[in-house]
């Protein structure tokens, strides 16, 4: 029997030929801060799909230049960023994997020193920092304070999404990714605990989750109907009073109820500093496992590494899809070990592997009588 891993997965109207996929990891890697993908993103995504993976998401790209997390990340707000994305959107659906971006606006957390720098906190406008935008006014821990976005700003937010989601389509990419969790933007007017506003878009549930709801309309509106819209959400802020898993239970079932999106990508945090989360092994697969029973397809993410485990995930109903972030670091093959592990048939595992790679599938053990 094939492991639950290997089965395809429909994706709205996109076949996605397994169940294991790469998280979203950013990388920093725009040397020349212009939101350009470079050669190491072609090769370090193309990695996973050589590796088999069957769908591969990009780092938090920004559809604004001042929603970069750091000035080196990547982008989607220019037409050069479009070229440049379409090589590595092509070599990924040369090794028959699929491909989707993350669309993201850091809000607060943007501006920042990337991990590789040396420094931390905020970039200074000298060293080609920039004024941070979010909800409130409020700093992200020792970050910068950011200006409080006006009602005319946020509503002009949706078509910034839809705009890069264009461009996403333009560049060859099979779905799209919503990034409204983590802390950044649409995560802050979510959280009760940073929308301070007095206008729409904030108050109950409704009003903080207008802004999302909105910019999901506008990305499937900009998109063909057979492109996917993928959201990712943290189900708890893991603080008192924050936002938590009931919340994203009514969220959910409003995005089912809107219609346009296909998959949440469930994760959780980073809506506050100094959060103590109990991480482990699976650790947010119970937040997945409750949002999918509004009837939403669901991925789930967070220290998944071992290949029995990811299979558990499936086969007891936690997720529709498991994605790999650090584990995938690790071992860009990781679906080939996992197929072996799980027992594949060999002649399955072959299209696991590149030609080039063949002579790596594992032999079947010889039956001695």
């Amino acid at each position: 029997m094939t492991p639950r891993l290997f089965d395809p997965v429909q994706l709205g109207t996109l076949a996605v030929p397994n169940r294991v996929w790469v998280s979203p990891m950013c990388q920093y890697s725009c040397a020349a801060r212009d939101g350009v993908p470079t050669a190491w993103h072609l090769v370090h995504l193309g990695a996973f799909a050589t590796g088999g993976f069957g769908l591969v998401v990009t780092e938090a790209t920004s559809v604004v230049p001042e929603g970069r997390i750091s000035p080196e990340d990547t982008g989607l707000w220019d037409d050069a960023q479009t070229e440049a994305w379409r090589p590595v959107v092509d070599f990924v659906h040369s090794q028959g994997s699929r491909i989707a971006v993350q669309l993201a606006h850091a809000g607060r957390k943007a501006s920042t020193w990337s991990p590789f720098s040396g420094r931390s906190g905020s970039v200074a406008a000298v060293d080609g920092g920039w004024q941070t935008v979010s909800s409130t006014a409020s700093p992200f821990g020792t970050l910068d304070a950011p200006r409080a976005l006006t009602t005319d700003e946020v509503r002009a937010v949706p078509g910034q999404f839809a705009d890069a989601a264009r461009r996403a389509h333009a560049a060859g990419f099979d779905a799209v990714e919503v990034h409204a969790a983590h802390g950044y933007l649409l995560h802050q007017f979510l959280s009760p605990l940073i929308n301070d506003r007095d206008d729409e878009y904030a108050g109950d549930l409704a009003g903080r989750a207008r802004l999302l709801r909105e910019t999901v309309t506008a990305v499937r509106d900009a998109l063909p109907a057979e492109m996917p819209v993928i959201v990712r959400i943290s189900a708890t802020d893991w603080a008192e009073g924050g936002w938590d898993l009931e919340q994203s239970r009514a969220l959910t079932e409003l995005l089912l109820a809107d219609g346009g999106v296909d998959l949440v990508d469930v994760s959780t945090g980073g809506a506050v500093a100094h959060q103590e989360i109990p991480v482990g092994p699976g650790y947010q697969a119970p937040f997945a496992r409750e949002l999918r029973t509004t009837g939403m397809p669901v991925g789930t993410v967070g220290l998944v590494e071992d290949p029995a485990e990811a299979e558990e995930l499936l086969l007891d109903g936690t997720a529709d899809v498991v994605l790999l972030g650090r584990a995938a670091l690790r071992d860009p093959h990781w679906p080939r070990r996992a197929a072996s592990v799980l027992g594949l048939d060999v002649e399955a595992q072959r299209a696991l592997y590149p030609p080039q790679h063949l002579t790596a599938v594992p032999r079947p053990v010889p039956v001695v009588d």
